[in-house]
């Protein structure tokens, strides 16, 4: 038994030995002509393996690097951001460092929250004013036909009409929109409609500011304040909260065009007519749609 416990410790130091020179284990193995694994790991147990024979480590320089970065403060995020590597491998490499203390104050942090904010609004603002500038510069000026058709259309979303339970057959234009009132009466002027056929009325909130209403409005269509109809008031209910109560709220223009029953008629058939034009042709040698 003790000749094998000193066979054993020779083997031990000889592997060693070679071991500290610089050698492999597959190294010592060959020249100790050991074909046992586990006996040649036991020999050189607690023995650093050689410089040269470690695989290097792709990362290490990301790791040397995110290190640095935390002890000069910088947050996970940052770091993640600038190596281009994830979260996981970051805490790994810097858990055991102190955390770092907070950049700013709660009341910079809001500062800055607060100016990123306004940052973000002003591009949104700018990129809708730039898409706006846009679609403006397609439209260019209208041709008769076009102005028609729109009119048309424009009539058909927001005018008067005659239900079959109670057929009126009046034109009546109602709007809070300065441009669609524009276009409106543009287009009543295009199919040689008088003036003097014209009607107008304010119809308002009571709260607001009726007389400033009237008088944009007759503005607006050119006529006098004194030839509006009687403006038709809204009564006011303290229980609910309006939100259209800016300097810019001037309620509503309802234009009338006076004996207007033929007109009517003819802005019907002209809206059937538009409908008409899309509406897939029938399929003469069949029963459905081409």
């Amino acid at each position: 038994m003790t000749q094998t416990h000193d066979a054993y410790e020779r083997l031990r130091e000889q592997a060693v030995a070679l071991r500290r020179e610089g050698l492999s284990r597959r190294h010592i193995r060959d020249r100790l002509k050991i074909s046992n694994n586990d006996l040649l790991n036991r020999l050189v147990q607690g023995e650093p393996p050689p410089a040269w024979t470690r695989r290097p480590n792709a990362k290490d320089d990301l790791r040397a690097r995110a290190r640095e970065l935390r002890r000069q403060g910088w947050t996970y995020d940052r770091i993640e951001l600038e190596l281009g590597v994830s979260r996981s491998s970051v805490s790994l490499w810097v858990r055991d460092l102190p955390k770092p203390e907070p950049r700013y104050s709660p009341e910079e942090q809001r500062a800055l929250m607060q100016a990123g904010l306004s940052e973000h609004h002003r591009a949104l603002e700018e990129q809708r004013r730039r898409t706006k500038a846009a679609a403006y510069a397609e439209i260019g000026a209208l041709s008769d036909r076009e102005l028609f058709l729109v009119g048309i259309g424009l009539y058909w979303a927001e005018g008067a009409k005659s239900k079959s339970y109670r057929r009126s057959e009046s034109v009546s234009f109602v709007n809070s929109d300065p441009g669609m009132i524009r276009v409106f009466l543009a287009w009543l002027g295009l199919l040689g409609v008088p003036k003097h056929r014209l009607r107008f009325h304010v119809t308002i909130h009571e709260s607001a500011d009726v007389e400033g209403a009237e008088r944009y409005w007759a503005d607006l269509v050119g006529v006098p304040v004194g030839s509006f109809l009687k403006t038709a008031l809204k009564r006011h209910n303290p229980r609910t909260a309006r939100k259209n109560v800016g300097e810019d709220y001037r309620g509503c223009l309802v234009v009338r065009v006076r004996r207007g029953a033929e007109l009517y008629q003819r802005i019907e058939g002209w809206w059937a007519g538009v409908c008409a034009s899309q509406t897939p042709p029938t399929n003469p040698g069949g029963s459905g749609t081409l």
